[in-house]
C-alpha cells in the first residue's frame, strides 16, 4: 500500500490544510473540522484494486461534512464501504443516524450529503478504518433499494459481514504477496463480497447476482478452514459437510481458484506454524507442540511438509527468525 499521507511528516500548523486536501483527492472532498487542532494527527494509505480502491486511515477526533455545494463542485459517484476497526464515529446520511464501533460497516454514498464525527470524548487518541471505494455503477444492485442503507450500522463481527470484515482486513496486511493480477482479481473479489452483504441486509435472496454465489460459498469456506485448523481431522469431508455441499462440489469451487482443499489447509496451517514459530513470545513450546497447536498430529509429516514448502527444517527456521536471547548481565 502506497502511504499518501501522514501527519507526523508535516509541521502541526500544516496538517489540518494537508489532510483535507489528500482527502479530497484519494476520497470525497468534504468539510473538516479537527476537534483539537493543535493536536491533530491522521494517516492514510492506499492501494488500488482495478476499479476499486481499498483505503486504510486513522484519525484524530474531528467532524468531517459533505454538503450539497461540495457534490455540486465534485462528485465521483461512488459508493464507500467503510469498516471500523478502532474508535467510535457517528455517521449521518439519508436521514439515518449511526453510532458506529470497532467491527461495524457502514456504507456511504457520494452524491448525497452527510455528515461524520470521531467521538472525541472517550479516551481513544485516533479512529481506525478500512474503506473499499468503487463506482456506484459497478454494484449489481438497484440504486432505490440501496438507499435504505446507507448510514446504517451494518454488524461485521457474524455472519456474512464478518466475511467482509476479514477480507478488508486480509487486504491490508497481505498486500505485499499480491501481484498486480492478484489485485485486479481481489477487487472483482470484494465487490461480490460487498453485493452479498448488502443483498443480506435487504432480505432479499433474488437481489444477489447469481455470478457472486460461488465467490461468497469459497470466501464462507475459506473462512471455516482458518477457525478450525487446529482440527487433526480437517478434511475436504468435514468442509463439505459443514458447508452441505457434496465433495464434487467443494473440489469443482476449489479448482476455479487454482488449488484444492488439501493444499490450502496445508498451506494455512504451515503459515500460523511459520507465525509462532518466529515469535519470541512462544519460545517455550517445542517445535512440535506448535505443529500440533494446528493439527499436524504427526511430528514426521510436520518436518517433512514444512522442509518441502520453506526449505529448512522448522527448528532452523526457528533459529534464524528468532533473536538469540540476551545473556543475563552480572553487576
Amino acid at each position: 500500500m502506497e502511504t499518501v499521507f501522514d501527519s507526523a511528516e508535516l509541521p502541526a500548523h500544516d496538517r489540518i490544510e494537508a489532510w483535507v486536501a489528500t482527502t479530497a483527492l484519494a476520497l470525497v472532498t468534504t468539510e473538516i473540522r479537527p476537534l483539537d487542532p493543535a493536536a491533530f494527527t491522521a494517516r492514510l494509505r492506499s492501494l488500488s484494486l482495478g476499479a476499486v480502491q481499498l483505503t486504510e486511515m486513522s484519525y484524530a477526533p474531528l467532524v468531517s461534512q459533505r454538503t450539497p455545494a461540495l457534490i455540486r463542485q465534485s462528485d465521483p459517484e461512488h459508493y464507500q464501504v467503510a469498516l471500523v476497526r478502532s474508535g467510535h464515529q457517528g455517521i449521518e446520511q439519508a436521514r439515518t443516524r449511526s453510532l458506529l464501533g470497532p467491527g461495524d460497516i457502514v456504507l456511504y454514498d457520494s452524491s448525497r450529503p452527510f455528515d461524520a464525527m470521531v467521538d472525541g470524548s472517550r479516551a481513544e487518541k485516533a479512529a481506525e478504518s478500512v474503506l473499499l471505494q468503487f463506482p456506484k455503477r459497478l454494484l449489481p444492485l438497484p440504486e432505490s433499494k440501496i438507499a435504505g442503507l446507507l448510514g446504517v450500522r451494518l454488524p461485521g463481527t457474524e455472519g456474512i459481514g464478518r466475511l467482509c470484515a476479514q477480507f478488508m482486513t486480509s487486504l491490508v496486511e497481505e498486500h505485499t504477496s499480491c501481484t498486480p493480477r492478484d489485485t485486479a482479481r481481489l477487487g472483482h473479489t470484494a465487490l461480490d463480497l460487498v453485493t452479498a452483504v448488502l443483498a443480506h441486509h435487504l432480505d432479499d435472496e433474488t437481489t444477489a447476482p447469481a455470478q457472486s454465489q460461488p465467490q461468497v460459498l469459497f470466501l464462507r469456506i475459506t473462512s471455516f478452514i482458518d477457525r478450525h485448523l487446529d482440527a487433526p481431522g480437517l478434511g475436504p469431508a468435514t468442509v463439505a459437510s459443514a458447508h452441505r455441499i457434496s465433495l464434487r462440489y467443494l473440489h469443482r469451487i476449489f479448482q476455479q481458484h487454482g488449488t484444492s482443499v488439501r493444499a490450502y489447509i496445508k498451506h494455512q496451517r504451515l503459515g500460523r506454524c511459520r507465525r509462532d514459530l518466529a515469535d519470541p513470545h512462544l519460545r517455550h513450546l517445542t517445535v512440535h507442540a506448535i505443529a500440533a497447536r494446528w493439527g499436524f498430529s504427526r511430528p514426521a509429516d510436520f518436518s517433512r511438509a514444512f522442509r518441502t514448502a520453506v526449505g529448512m527444517p522448522p527448528s532452523d527456521y526457528r533459529a534464524l527468525a528468532q533473536p538469540a536471547p540476551a545473556p543475563p548481565t552480572c553487576r
